[in-house]
């Protein structure tokens, strides 16, 4: 299944393409596209200086953010575009031996260690600030481990107390733009019989209840489609989804500790994951230079999986994003698209025309083909299916599309 390889009177993508008045050369526009959709949504890693977050950032990316032990040693974001761990890929390529494999990818941006009083300012937290804002969701680092030698900006190791740092400079900063919305609206709501503005001016006024508690935006839950749009639109720092990673000692990469227990019950109220990485020993399998070093060493320590790799997949979901595969001699490959999204606009993810010109798609379970072995020993099951512009398509399904420009 060459997904989308053909338009419906079975030319070739290349061929209907050059029709269209684009080049025969597709994979050049193509791989832009999806570096395209790759960079439009972001994890932004943050944490107090000296967490371990650089370390971590480091082995996630091939771009090196400087790891050293004083605060702020992250100045600028780095952006990291990271391949997606996906082990269908490998699965379906020992199938169709394809001339290459083609992972998809998520964004990663290191953004500079926070201090106490960043909502007024202090350290970098304006440029904190601003550069979190733009983010889609938040990674954040949390140290869970001892060490003489590695200084913590306050003192002692405490990651509750970290996190509350953090989450109190983002709460102060959403209650700015709380109250800054609620001074443009309240007349109109209160007097003036304006029902967007009652409905903003409601909406603001539970945000700004929940955050003058301590409390973070994201445990706040609307119902109706109108008051979720203006909650969404006021884009808030501490409605972003957030993954806390707790950063453990070598002792603990398996198991936790008492550390990772005291985060687990500061958060269990907020709609938010936790994972338990070492950094410290992530850092020593990057260096490792084959797959069956790196799969021996976590055996060794009792891990089925790198932290990386778990880390990698948590922020692509925490991103609502899935994965759609299509598999032919040319190419075995991942494609990104937002949970829930339907059949046409995953085929727009391919290439726009796809979507325009979208008349069916016809549809291969992994499951059905992995255990059958090729497209035409599932096509001779009956059970590859035709779905049409209403189907929601899931993760792990292998597409072809079929459209006419």
């Amino acid at each position: 299944m060459n997904g989308a390889l053909h338009g419906i009177q079975k030319l070739t993508t290349f061929a209907r393409l050059e029709e269209s008045g684009f080049p025969p050369v597709f994979q050049e526009e193509t791989d832009k596209q999806i570096i395209k959709i790759a960079m439009a949504l972001q994890c932004g890693i943050v944490g107090l200086p000296n967490v371990g977050k650089s370390t971590l950032f480091n082995c996630l990316s091939n771009a090196k953010a400087q790891s050293a032990n004083f605060p702020f040693c992250t100045i600028e974001p780095n952006v990291g575009v990271i391949t997606v761990p996906d082990e269908r890929l490998t699965r379906l390529a020992e199938l169709v031996h394809p001339e290459r494999i083609v992972p998809t990818t998520v964004e990663i941006v290191d953004i500079a260690g926070l201090v106490k009083g960043a909502s007024k300012g202090e350290g970098l937290g304006n440029k904190f600030l601003a550069n979190i804002r733009e983010t889609d969701a938040i990674i954040h680092v949390l140290r869970c481990f001892d060490d003489d030698n590695i200084v913590h900006v306050d003192g002692t190791v405490d990651p509750v107390r970290d996190k509350e740092i953090i989450d109190l400079e983002l709460q102060i900063k959403d209650l700015e733009t709380i109250d800054s919305r609620i001074a443009r609206v309240q007349k109109q709501a209160q007097t003036g019989g304006d029902k967007q503005a009652k409905l903003t001016y409601d909406v603001l006024s539970r945000y700004k209840e929940v955050l003058e508690q301590g409390k973070s935006a994201r445990t706040v839950s609307f119902e109706s489609k109108e008051e979720q749009r203006v909650a969404h639109d006021l884009f808030l720092l501490t409605n972003k989804p957030v993954l806390y990673v707790c950063n453990v000692d070598e002792e603990s990469a398996v198991g936790g500790n008492a550390y990772v227990e005291a985060v687990r019950e500061a958060v269990k109220d907020e709609n938010a994951q936790i994972l338990v990485v070492a950094a410290k020993i992530e850092s020593e399998i990057a260096e490792l230079e084959t797959y069956d070093e790196r799969q021996m060493f976590l055996q060794e320590i009792g891990l089925e999986e790198s932290g990386v790799n778990r880390l990698i997949k948590a922020a692509y979901k925490l991103l609502n994003l899935e994965t759609f595969l299509t598999a032919g001699p040319q190419e075995v490959r991942a494609w990104t698209y937002h949970k829930g999204w339907k059949a046409p606009q995953c085929a727009g993810v391919i290439h726009t025309d796809f979507e325009k010109g979208f008349i069916r798609a016809e549809v291969i379970k992994y499951e059905d083909y992995i255990e059958l072995g090729s497209e035409a020993a599932v096509k001779e099951a009956g059970k590859m299916y035709v779905e049409g512009k209403d189907y929601v398509v899931q993760d792990g399904d292998i597409m072809h599309f079929r459209f006419n420009v």
